[in-house]
């Protein structure tokens, strides 16, 4: 039956209601955060060629979907169906105005779930009337609710609906689940794929990488550790060994929880998802990153980060590797952060609490002497391990403590003999 202005005429005209099919027509989503990542998902199973316009989108992520970014221009131009999902903001104000609508295809169709403003209302009923655009589905609109009379809401070929987004029971309920949820997560310190302003990962990307972010935060509060006081942080160099393709691997959260971990501890400046970059480029702090490409099981995203510092001196020497930068490694041992390199030095250390490095000729006892001064001020030990170049020649032994030792504790294992340099570092 079909209805005129609320009140049912009785007739049926099939003939009229003539639709196109889906199938191997060509889709652009403007916008390609997380509902347009999930309407691509959508259309791709129904047959689609789906493209996706959004400058802040990751490469990774639409190649995984099969998704192909692409530009404003070729996105419009192209499209036989243009769905909108970006927010509204200066830039994307009447972005679909007349001059965007003469660059579509003849009878293009338009969906805005979006929001209102983004869509010059005045422009597509032109479009509408000159059949440029054959059909528009609405759910928001500049003014809500639309005035009795718009001209838009009004045309035969635009369906309307008064911005419905969400309003299903089951939605409603995922939402207040979801709000609670990231509530708690951020609550905890935890990672959430729903932080404003934050890089757009998904739940699983992120669930993924989060056993590395602790490990990421670490090495970062170690490495500013054994930075000489005066010395200026300026370059750092991120390198990440994976068996995953470069396309695969989304370490924008790791860089982030790295610059936190070099920051915080020698600034007042709370760093977080939001501010990293911003906080980064004020202090002139230039990020490089690396990927190397090892053998292996794809399945575990990386098997090793190195975080090299150059440029600077250290008050730990034996943190300069040949190359010539502060370098310290680590990976993931049992869900939970070690370090594997200092300098050239190869260690074995759980990333936790307060460490002692020393640097010392390798003899016997040396140990025994340490532990016996620690022990003496009832400072305990929870590990100790020594990364050695040869028998009797240079080592560097890490003691993990569960206090802070004094200076008095301190100074007495600078004055043994075999130990040519040390320090106390806090993770």
């Amino acid at each position: 039956l079909i209805f005129d202005n609320i009140h049912c005429t009785g007739k049926w005209q099939r003939n009229k209601y003539v639709g196109v099919s889906l199938l191997g027509k060509k889709l652009a989503i403007m916008g390609f955060g997380k509902v347009g990542s999930e309407v691509a998902r959508r259309a791709k199973g129904l047959g689609m060629n789906v493209m996706a316009h959004d400058p802040y989108a990751p490469l990774d992520r639409a190649r995984a979907i099969g998704v192909k970014l692409v530009s404003f221009e070729e996105a419009i131009s192209t499209a036989d169906f243009i769905s909108l999902h970006m927010p509204l903001t200066p830039t994307t104000s009447k972005m679909f105005n007349n001059d965007s609508f003469s660059k579509m295809k003849k009878g293009i169709r338009i969906i805005n779930v979006a929001r209102g403003g983004v869509i010059d209302e005045a422009a597509l009923v032109s479009a509408l009337d000159s059949q440029i655009v054959a059909q528009a589905a609405l759910d928001v609109f500049m003014e809500e609710p639309p005035p009795k009379d718009s001209k838009l809401v009004l045309h035969e070929n635009v369906i309307v609906t008064p911005h419905l987004g969400a309003s299903t029971t089951e939605a409603q309920e995922g939402v207040a689940l979801e709000v609670a949820e990231a509530v708690l997560r951020a609550l905890n310190g935890e990672l959430s794929s729903t932080v404003v302003n934050a890089p757009m990962l998904s739940a699983e990307v992120l669930s993924e990488l989060e056993p590395f972010v602790a490990l990421s935060e670490k090495l970062g509060r170690l490495a500013v550790q054994l930075v000489a006081g005066g010395s200026d942080m300026k370059l750092v160099k991120l390198t990440y060994g994976s068996a995953r393709n470069p396309n695969d691997l989304d370490t924008r959260v790791l860089r982030a929880m790295v610059i936190k971990g070099l920051i915080e501890p020698i600034s007042s400046v709370s760093v977080n998802l939001i501010n990293y970059n911003f906080i980064a480029k004020q202090r002139g702090l230039i990020i490089a990153e690396e990927r190397i490409i090892l053998n292996g099981s794809p399945e575990n995203p990386i098997e090793f980060i190195q975080l090299q510092i150059a440029n600077v001196e250290s008050n730990f020497a034996s943190s300069i590797s040949d190359s010539g930068e502060i370098t310290v490694e680590g990976k993931l041992k049992d869900g939970k952060p070690h370090l594997t390199k200092v300098g050239s030095f190869e260690v074995d250390v759980s990333l936790e609490g307060c460490i002692i490095l020393c640097k010392q000729v390798d003899q016997p006892g040396l140990i025994g002497k340490v532990g016996s001064i620690l022990g003496q001020e009832k400072v305990n030990v929870n590990f100790m391990t020594v990364g050695r170049i040869a028998p009797r020649r240079q080592a560097v032994m890490i003691i993990g403590v569960d206090e802070d030792p004094s200076k008095e504790v301190l100074k007495k294992i600078g004055e043994i003999s075999a130990i040519e340099e040390f320090v106390f570092l806090k993770l």
